[in-house]
């Protein structure tokens, strides 16, 4: 006897049985990582908008090409049920099928009387960019994210080696709602941003549609990535694995609302963060963290177990008046450069000539009732910091050779609480284990307390890690590695 079953009925020891799905997702053909054979990853839901992810290889690919469409109706009989491996992340479905030779695939057309037809699909699973900071402690987790394409950079290689890339910027709608002020709106759409990299064929196939399309239509692209994942290589970021998949502009009704959100705010979306910030910015920074994080002390985060994000209250203040508060990097692939000259030079990772392009960052200090750690700030995070410009930055410090005037940050600063956002991380070299300390976010709270400045300050005992020997956070004055939340990252290793 045949049974008919849901998609949560059906297991790898279940015979005989048909299953009604609708195709909600279809990948495009890709190559296995061993490169070789074909596969394509199809994502079905049945009438309880139970979803399961189903994969086809190279005959099959050929032999359905015609008949399996997006947002078509089938009913399969027994296909291969496998146990969903753990290797490439967080399934939607403890197992997954396999399409095969012996797999039986029927198409319920349009006209069939026998065979109530589905209704759209609107299920979506989607993670909020607000929540993406808490997941950075999995290294495996994959995320289905919908958002807005800001900016589309060109295909190219990472460093020496083969692989290719492609960067794009995203930002979600997760506060549009709300009736914030335009500087707040605007301050809150900069931090709901992500850099996403394509990586490999991902760049070259959607990452060029996208491309293309942002090229000759007037209005915002919106996509939907699933199985998409998360990097803490240099800044939090988005990027493609290998079960992956990325589809511009789809018919969900969530997207649909997202893409009219998008025309009626492109002016907002669209602003350069330069263009907003000056010399005489009267403009305090107002960089919102998410609301509701569980405050930790400075003290605390030395014996944090493992790297991450952490939010602490605690006071900002400049004490090293005399560091570089800007460094030139290659303006591809964002290396940093020991010189102050900006003459265009041979980058040994781009492997082409490039120029050198000023990028704000600098040291602060932060004083809470139990410590002092130092902390690095960067890009358009530390510009609004300063409340000048970075191009200005470099006239004044390196072409000038002047000191930057920071009196009117002191006072800014001075008496001010800040609920602070702050990324610990860490990198190696020799025998040397360094731990550092980036912000990321900043909010000044409504309280009041002595000037940072005048206060007799703790120095927190250094940050270790196993046998190695560390340098604590609070002994290096110069430039950090860490960036800003803003600063697109250079593109993580392909996992």
């Amino acid at each position: 006897m045949v049974l008919r079953l849901n998609i949560h009925q059906i297991e790898p020891a279940t015979r005989d049985w048909i299953c009604k799905v609708q195709i909600v997702e279809i990948g495009r053909p890709r190559e296995s990582l061993d490169k070789k054979c074909t596969f394509q990853n199809l994502i079905l839901e049945d009438e309880q908008e139970s979803q399961i992810r189903a994969v086809m290889y190279t005959d099959e690919i050929e032999q359905y090409a015609a008949t399996l469409k997006l947002f078509n109706m089938y009913v399969i009989s027994t296909a291969r049920v496998k146990v969903s491996p753990p290797s490439y992340g967080k399934p939607i479905h403890q197992f997954y099928w396999i399409l095969d030779k012996e797999t039986i695939i029927e198409q319920i057309k349009p006209s069939n009387e026998v065979e109530k037809p589905l209704p759209p699909p609107t299920k979506l699973n989607i993670t909020s960019f607000d929540h993406i900071p808490h997941l950075v402690v999995d290294s495996a987790a994959e995320i289905d994210v919908l958002a807005v394409v800001l900016r589309c950079g060109p295909q190219k290689n990472v460093g020496r080696s083969h692989h290719k890339c492609r960067e794009i910027t995203l930002c979600d709608n997760q506060h549009y709602h709300t009736p914030y002020s335009i500087v707040l709106m605007f301050c809150i759409l900069k931090q709901n941003q992500f850099l996403f990299t394509l990586w490999e064929d991902f760049g070259e196939i959607e990452g060029h549609e996208i491309s293309s399309k942002m090229a000759t239509e007037t209005d915002l692209l919106v996509i939907l990535g699933r199985s998409i994942g998360i990097s803490t290589y240099q800044g939090l970021s988005l990027q493609t694995r290998y079960n992956s998949t990325v589809r511009v502009n789809p018919n969900y009704p969530q997207a649909v609302a997202l893409l009219n959100w998008a025309k009626e705010n492109k002016r907002l979306l669209l602003s350069s963060p330069s263009n907003t910030t000056s010399t005489s910015s009267s403009i305090a920074p107002m960089i919102v963290t998410p609301s509701g994080q569980q405050l930790i002390s400075i003290a605390e985060i030395s014996s944090a177990p493992s790297m991450g994000v952490f939010y602490i209250q605690a006071e900002i203040a400049i004490l090293d008046e005399f560091q570089d508060f800007c460094v030139l990097e290659c303006s591809r692939c964002k290396q940093k450069k020991r010189t102050k000259d900006r003459k265009d030079f041979d980058c040994p990772k781009c492997n082409r000539k490039t120029s050198l392009v000023p990028r704000c960052s600098f040291q602060v200090d932060l004083i809470d009732d139990t410590a002092t750690t130092t902390a690095s700030i960067s890009a358009e995070l530390g510009e609004k910091l300063l409340s000048i410009t970075v191009e200005d930055i470099f006239d004044i410090t390196c072409t000038k050779r002047q000191s930057l005037s920071l009196n009117h940050v002191h006072e800014m600063l001075s008496g001010k609480l800040f609920e602070i956002q702050l990324r610990k991380s860490s990198w190696s070299s020799s025998n040397t284990t360094t731990i550092t300390l980036s912000i990321l976010s900043y909010m000044e709270k409504e309280h009041t307390t002595p000037s940072a400045t005048n206060r007799t300050s703790k120095r927190i005992k250094p940050l270790e890690i196993g046998e190695v020997e560390v340098m604590a956070t609070t002994a290096a004055a110069g430039p950090s590695n860490a960036l800003g939340k803003f600063e697109p990252p250079t593109p993580a290793k392909k996992v």
